[in-house]
């Protein structure tokens, strides 16, 4: 195994770290790593490594990287036309989930450098919910297959956590202060114990927004939050899709089988689509780590 810490931009020029695994024998298929939100990065995990070493056993490459949304609140450099570099607020406090296309879009074109060709990508957790954003906006989309582990339904889980009111209110005064020039602000403790920015925040919140992919809260208990169509871009996906879940997860409102037939209703006449549940586990698949990689490294192998 060749393993190296890479670097790659984004396409509006954030600069992005990565590690970049590549088996001894050539090859020219490579699966990309989306993760999570919150204090999430690929060099805090031996997930990764757990992944490279079943991919690479396929003769698939290898590229998990850390995308804007890495860690609470990080400084990372953006790339100015005159060669020079500012420093920007990014993390999970200050991202908007509709840029995972720029990040997404700067790696390919980076591996591309490199001789690849066939574009795998697997998410987990919001990392999913960004596969199906990607899907729906992007413009050259490369990839072949997706695998969605765990994708998220923030947006109701927030509406349960603040209650209605409180959930309503963070909603209009974060649109309030964005209209007002300070959606970078971080938003008080009384709204949200994390460190949102009201941009962040109201993506998050917002049930019309790009963040709301599996509105599992919403379906499930006829809450009508939302105007789009529920599921609707993920109903779009036409790429082959390994869409997974652990059994115990637990940010499925207490009924995974629930969820995942949900998502399977929407897709029912779509031939796509393929649908795991992993016995006793939870949402980051803990303990079940290898039977996960073994599935996703089968699944993006398999013609």
């Amino acid at each position: 195994m060749n393993t190296k810490l890479v670097q790659f931009l984004s396409t509006d020029n954030l600069r992005l770290p990565g590690l970049l695994y590549e088996p001894k024998e050539k090859t020219k298929s490579i699966a990309l790593y989306l993760h999570g939100c919150g204090s999430a990065s690929i060099f805090y995990s031996d997930k990764v490594n757990i992944y490279a070493k079943q991919l690479l056993n396929k003769n698939i490459a290898f590229f998990p990287f850390n995308n804007r949304g890495a860690h609470y609140i990080k400084t990372l450099k953006r790339m100015l036309p005159d060669g020079t570099e500012e420093r920007v607020h990014l993390g999970t406090s200050y991202e908007l989930i509709k840029d995972c296309v720029n990040d997404i879009d700067g790696a390919v074109a980076f591996l591309r450098t490199h001789g690849y060709e066939t574009f795998y990508i697997l998410g987990e957790s919001t990392g999913a919910n960004k596969i199906v954003v990607y899907d729906n906006y992007a413009k050259n989309n490369l990839f072949t297959k997706y695998a969605l582990l765990g994708g998220g339904d923030d947006t109701g889980l927030y509406f349960d956590e603040m209650g209605k009111k409180n959930y309503f209110s963070a909603l209009k005064k974060a649109k309030e202060a964005i209209a007002k020039g300070n959606g970078m602000k971080l938003v008080p403790k009384y709204i949200s114990e994390y460190p949102f920015s009201y941009q962040a925040l109201f993506d998050v919140l917002n049930p019309d927004g790009e963040y709301n992919i599996f509105p599992f809260n919403e379906y499930m208990n006829k809450l009508n939050l939302s105007k789009k169509e529920l599921f609707g871009e993920f109903k779009k996906v036409h790429n082959k899709t390994l869409v997974m879940y652990g059994a115990q997860d637990e940010y499925c409102y207490g009924d995974v089988k629930k969820c995942v037939k949900i998502l399977e209703n929407q897709v029912q006449l779509k031939k796509n689509f393929t649908f795991l549940t992993i016995p006793n586990c939870g949402h980051g698949f803990e303990g079940k780590e290898e039977e996960l990689a073994s599935v996703v490294a089968d699944f993006f192998s398999n013609s």
